[in-house]
C-alpha cells in the first residue's frame, strides 16, 4: 500500500461542509512502481511512429494520396507476411511457435491459411520465401482437423481455398490435394461442426456463429462441394430469421439483449452469403438493417477509427472492423453512411492506429501489451492467431477498397473523418419486458456511447450503462465491476446493481438526455438475463450540456431496506490527479494523454467517501486500448431506504479542452 500525501474527504452537501482528516492520502493500490510512468508509451497511438513514410505528412497537409497509402500496405503485407512465412520450417510436425508467438490456440492455422490464401490471390504469387502456398495450406488443414477447428478455422479454411478460384477443376490448391487430403478438406468445411441442422441450433455458441456457418456453407456451394441446394436454403434462411422476422439489431444471445459490434459483423456475413448463393430475397430483407447498422456505426466512429467502444472483442479488432466495414460498404454503396472520399479517411485512421500497435522487431500486434486488457478466450496462445488474423483482415478488405477507390476516381483523401455533431437515442429493442438501446453523443467536445445491453454476464464492465468511448475513460476489460453505476450491497448479503438493459428507457427527443428506470435489478456475475425484484426503484436521468455529462440518480424503496454498502468506480486512463475545492464542491482532475476529466459531487443526501486506487498491472488496470493507473472509488454505507426516505445524488464529469 502506498500513501499519497493529501486529503481524504467526506462529502456532506446536507451541511454544506468539508470535513477533512489532515495528513491522510488517497489509497493508492500499486503494484509496480514503473505502471503510471508507462502511460504515456502506451497513447502514442495517433502518432505513427513506425518506419512507413505515410506518417511523414506534416501538420496542415491533410490530403493522403491513395496510392501512396496503397504503397505502404503493399510494403508492409509482403514484409510481414514474408516474415511470418520464412519463421516456418516445417509443418510436419507443426512448430508451436512462430515469430516467438504460441500457434497452439484456437483457429491458429486456419486463420494464417486465410491470411495465405488471401496474400496469394491479391500480390498474384504463389511462392512466399521460397514455399510453396498452396502445398503449405493443404497441409495446414489437416493440421486444423486434427486440433478439431471449428467455426472461425473452417470459415478460414474455405476462404483460402476460394482464394485459388471457384472452379475446382483449375484450383491449384485443390488438384495440388492427394485424395486422402481432399477428404480431410471436405471435413473441415463442413458446418455441421458447429451447427446442428436437424433441430437449426448452434452448438454451444452465440448467434452470430450462424452468419459463420451461412457464410461456409455458401462458399461450399459455390466451390460445387455442395449441392444440396435445399439444405443451404435452409441454413440461410435460419441464420437471417432475426432480420426477416423484423429485427433491425441482432441480439447475441437470445432473448439477452446482448447487442454489440458482432450485430454488425453478422449482418455483412449473411449479406455476403445471400448474395454468394444469389438469395435475392434475403438480400432484400437485409437491406434495411444493414443501412440502419451503417449510419449507427458512422455515428459512433472515433476520429481515429475506432467504432464500437462496448462489449467484447474490442480494442484492434474495432479498427480491423472499422477496415471491413469501409471494404463492405464500397463494394455495396446504397449501404454508405457517407461519401466515398469520408470513408477512406475512416479506412486511414484505423489502418494508422493498427499500424502503430504492430511491433516490426516481433512482426506481432501489441496483444499482450503492459496495461492492455483481453478477454478470457484470447489466451496466450492464440496471440499468433491474432495478428494473422489483423494480416488476412487487412489484406482482404485492402484488395477490396483500394479497388473501389480506384473505380470511383478517389485520388486522395482527408487524413481524418470529418464527422458530423450527433446526439441521439438507438432502441435496439423495445415494447413490453426488458428494453435495450445505445445513447451516443459526439459534439461540443464531448464523445461518448452509453449502452443498455447485456453481457456474458450480468453487470460485466464492458456492457455496463456508463459513458464508453469518452475521452479519458474507460473500463477494465471483462470484470465484474461498478463502473460508473453503483452496486448495492444488501443487508441480506445480496449484491445488486442496476445495468443490463433497463425496465423502460425514456430517451429526450433532442438526444441531450435519457431517463432510465430498474424495479428489476441483476446480481452481478450471475447469469446473463436473469433479474430479481428487492422492492427497489432506481431512476436515472443522463444529460449532457456542453462539455459536461451529469447522472442524476434516485433510489428508493416500497418498504424499510438496509443498505450494507453503496460504491461506484469511476476507472480513466489518467496518470495525474489533481484535487480541489469551490464553494464546498470538491473536484477531481483526472488527466491523461486523451484529456482531462473532472469529477464532481454537486448534489447528495448521503454520505461519500471518495478514494483514489493505483491499479497497476492488474486485471482492473487493463483496458481494450491501453492502460487504466487510475480510479475513483466512491463510497457510502449505513444506508436505509424507505417509501419517505429515497436516496439522491448527483454526478457530473466534465471533460476539459486539450492542449495549452
Amino acid at each position: 500500500m502506498l500513501l499519497l500525501r493529501g486529503l481524504l474527504n467526506v462529502y456532506r452537501p446536507e451541511a454544506g461542509e468539508l470535513i477533512h482528516e489532515q495528513l491522510i492520502g488517497y489509497t493508492m493500490r500499486k503494484r509496480k512502481p514503473a505502471a503510471v510512468k508507462m502511460l504515456g508509451l502506451l497513447f502514442a497511438c495517433l502518432v505513427c511512429a513506425s518506419c512507413d513514410s505515410f506518417a511523414q505528412v506534416r501538420a496542415g497537409e491533410l490530403q493522403i494520396q491513395t496510392s501512396e497509402l496503397d504503397r505502404q500496405v503493399r510494403d508492409f503485407l509482403q514484409r510481414e507476411v514474408t516474415a511470418h512465412v520464412a519463421d516456418i520450417k516445417t509443418l510436419d510436425p507443426p512448430p508451436d511457435r512462430v515469430v516467438g508467438a504460441l500457434t497452439t490456440g484456437e483457429f491458429s492455422w486456419g486463420t494464417f491459411m486465410r491470411a495465405l490464401g488471401a496474400y496469394s490471390e491479391f500480390a498474384g504469387t504463389k511462392t512466399i520465401a521460397g514455399h510453396d502456398v498452396p502445398q503449405m495450406i493443404g497441409k495446414m488443414a489437416q493440421i486444423e482437423l486434427n486440433h478439431g477447428g471449428k467455426t472461425w478455422a473452417q470459415l478460414y479454411a474455405a476462404m483460402a481455398l476460394e482464394s485459388f478460384g471457384t472452379d475446382l477443376k483449375h484450383n491449384t490448391l485443390w488438384q495440388g490435394l492427394s485424395s486422402e487430403e481432399r477428404e480431410a478438406f471436405l471435413a473441415l468445411l463442413d458446418p455441421g461442426r458447429f451447427y446442428d441442422a436437424k433441430n437449426h441450433k448452434l452448438i454451444g455458441l452465440p448467434e452470430n456463429y450462424l452468419g459463420v456457418a451461412a457464410r461456409i456453407a455458401a462458399i461450399d456451394y459455390e466451390l460445387g462441394l455442395n449441392k444440396d441446394r435445399a439444405s443451404l436454403d435452409d441454413l440461410l434462411n435460419r441464420a437471417a430469421s432475426q432480420f426477416t422476422d423484423g429485427a433491425l439489431f441482432a441480439d447475441d444471445a437470445l432473448p439477452t439483449g446482448r447487442y454489440d459490434r458482432y450485430s454488425n459483423e453478422y449482418a455483412r456475413a449473411l449479406y455476403d452469403a445471400a448474395a454468394l448463393a444469389g438469395r435475392e430475397d434475403l438480400m432484400k430483407a437485409l437491406a434495411r438493417s444493414l443501412k440502419e447498422q451503417m449510419t449507427l456505426w458512422w455515428d459512433l466512429l472515433s476520429p481515429d477509427g475506432y467504432g464500437y467502444s462496448w462489449g467484447r472483442s474490442l480494442g484492434a479488432i474495432s479498427y480491423m472492423d472499422t477496415m471491413e466495414i469501409a471494404a463492405f460498404v464500397g463494394k455495396y454503396p446504397e449501404f454508405r453512411p457517407a461519401p466515398l472520399p469520408q470513408i477512406a479517411s475512416a479506412y486511414y485512421a484505423a489502418w494508422r492506429w493498427l499500424r502503430n500497435d504492430f511491433k516490426d522487431e516481433t512482426h506481432l500486434l501489441s496483444v499482450f501489451a503492459f496495461g492492455r486488457g483481453d478477454y478470457s478466450y484470447i489466451t496466450r496462445e492464440r496471440e499468433w492467431q491474432q495478428t494473422t488474423a489483423f494480416l488476412g483482415k487487412l489484406i482482404n478488405a485492402h484488395f477490396s477498397f483500394i479497388a473501389t477507390l480506384a473505380r470511383e476516381g478517389v485520388a486522395s483523401f482527408q487524413s481524418q473523418p470529418a464527422l458530423p455533431d450527433v446526439a441521439r437515442f438507438e432502441f435496439f429493442k423495445r415494447g413490453a419486458g426488458r428494453q435495450f438501446g445505445v445513447w451516443f453523443v459526439r459534439r461540443d467536445g464531448m464523445r461518448f456511447a452509453l449502452p443498455f445491453v447485456t453481457g456474458p454476464r450480468a453487470a460485466t464492465s464492458d456492457y455496463e450503462p456508463a459513458p464508453h468511448g469518452l475521452p479519458g475513460f474507460a473500463v477494465p476489460v471483462e470484470q465484474i465491476y461498478p463502473c460508473f453505476i453503483p452496486f448495492l450491497e444488501l443487508e441480506d448479503g445480496r449484491i445488486i446493481a442496476a445495468a443490463d438493459g433497463a425496465d423502460e428507457i425514456r430517451p429526450a427527443p433532442d438526444g441531450t438526455s435519457v431517463t432510465a428506470t430498474w424495479e428489476r435489478w441483476v446480481i452481478p456475475g450471475s447469469k446473463a438475463g436473469e433479474t430479481v425484484d428487492p422492492g427497489i426503484t432506481s431512476s436515472v436521468t443522463w444529460s449532457v450540456e456542453g462539455r459536461t455529462l451529469a447522472r442524476d440518480e434516485t433510489i428508493s424503496a416500497t418498504k424499510p431496506v438496509g443498505v450494507k454498502r453503496l460504491w461506484m468506480a469511476i476507472p480513466s486512463h489518467a496518470d495525474q490527479l489533481n484535487t480541489s475545492f469551490s464553494d464546498a464542491v470538491r473536484s477531481d482532475r483526472l488527466t491523461s494523454d486523451e484529456g482531462d476529466i473532472d469529477v464532481r459531487i454537486t448534489a447528495s443526501n448521503l454520505t461519500i467517501l471518495i478514494s483514489a486506487l493505483a491499479n497497476g498491472d492488474s486485471k482492473l488496470g487493463r483496458g481494450a486500448r491501453g492502460a487504466i493507473p487510475l480510479q475513483l472509488e466512491l463510497q457510502s454505507r449505513h444506508i436505509i431506504l424507505d417509501r419517505d426516505h429515497p436516496l439522491r445524488w448527483r454526478i457530473e464529469v466534465a471533460a476539459q479542452k486539450s492542449g495549452p
